[in-house]
């Protein structure tokens, strides 16, 4: 029955909202890849470039990746039911989870794996002018989308921190994969484009090859990188230090409480968080004081945080502050 009244609390509450600033992000990068990815397919095909082919592969893994980000959003805003009492959030984290796997199996290793094969038999050089145009157009488009998922961690951005780190404490898995992806695609798009030039400068055909393999290794470590952000918040990362600290600060500013122990957070999704604390209440303190008490706390902690989204009282050091009082 206490099942059930919690879950039915968490359906009352309602399901997250879904995030519009990430779904913009999404929207956009989809938008962009799409259209780059049957340019340099057509581009490739006409010039032979293996760099070009494996730029064409690279942004159709990622026009695929921003879909199953798209589904993550959508499955994480999904209430909560009795097998999930908590809610979907953290489908997010696994959706841009698969997403890295697939940075690195198809867009890494085919590009790995077509440079080393037009290493051994190079083709000839053409003329690379289309080359040059279709990697200008694709600098505009992943420039575009990459400044609007650079935008959205720059409004959540703190003073004085840069824009890495506010990528590295943000918890918005789409948001993060997009500015990844296209941070990756706009190396990677520099990278052939110096290949395709060295190739006919110095007429050798073996920099544009070059270059697909240097792509590849772009997408291994840009798949790395999500990997390990998206992997610490599917397995359930806390809040920063900062946020910790000063939700200690709220429970031991209340009167009503004694001490203040351990502070366990995890993330549920992009803006719902879980604390359980173990707080010791004063002693002498009633049944009622110790409920208006927790309402406080609880108030002034949603105040401060509104992500946090359920709060959690240990019982061991209440029953104890209210054996005092029971004379036991």
């Amino acid at each position: 029955m206490a099942a059930k009244q919690f879950i039915r609390q968490e359906q009352q509450a309602g399901a997250p909202a879904k995030p519009r600033g990430s779904q913009k992000v999404i929207y956009a990068a989809i938008a962009a890849n799409l259209g780059i990815a049957i340019s340099k397919f057509i581009v490739a095909g006409v010039t032979g470039s293996s760099a070009m082919l494996a730029e064409g592969v690279h942004s159709t893994v990622d026009t695929g990746n921003e879909l199953l980000l798209l589904l993550g959003v959508r499955q994480s805003s999904k209430p909560a039911d009795e097998w999930h009492p908590f809610g979907y959030g953290k489908a997010m984290y696994f959706w841009a989870l698969i997403v890295a796997l697939s940075v690195f199996s198809l867009g890494g290793g085919i590009s790995l794996y077509q440079g080393i094969v037009s290493l051994q038999n190079p083709p000839p050089l053409e003329d690379p002018t289309w080359n040059y145009v279709v990697l200008g157009l694709a600098a505009l488009f992943e420039g575009y989308s990459w400044n609007i998922s650079r935008r959205e961690l720059h409004a959540r951005r703190r003073s004085g921190e840069s824009l890495w780190q506010a990528m590295r404490r943000s918890k918005d898995a789409s948001v993060i994969a997009v500015f990844i992806e296209d941070s990756a695609a706009l190396i990677g798009i520099a990278i052939a484009a110096l290949g395709i030039w060295l190739g006919h400068t110095l007429d050798n055909p073996y920099f544009d090859p070059a270059a697909s393999v240097l792509i590849g290794l772009v997408l291994a470590g840009a798949a790395f990188t999500l990997a390990r952000e998206t992997g610490g918040l599917l397995v359930g990362e806390s809040i920063d230090r900062e946020q910790i600290v000063r939700l200690r600060k709220i429970f031991s500013s209340d009167p009503a409480v004694e001490t203040v122990g351990n502070l366990l957070t995890m993330q549920l999704g992009p803006d719902r968080i879980l604390l359980a604390a173990a707080v010791r209440f004063r002693r002498g303190l009633s049944i009622d004081e110790v409920d208006r008490a927790i309402d406080r706390l609880e108030t002034a902690v949603k105040a401060e945080y509104p992500s946090v989204h359920r709060i959690f009282f240990e019982s061991g050091p209440i029953r104890s502050s209210l054996r005092v009082q029971a004379g036991q």
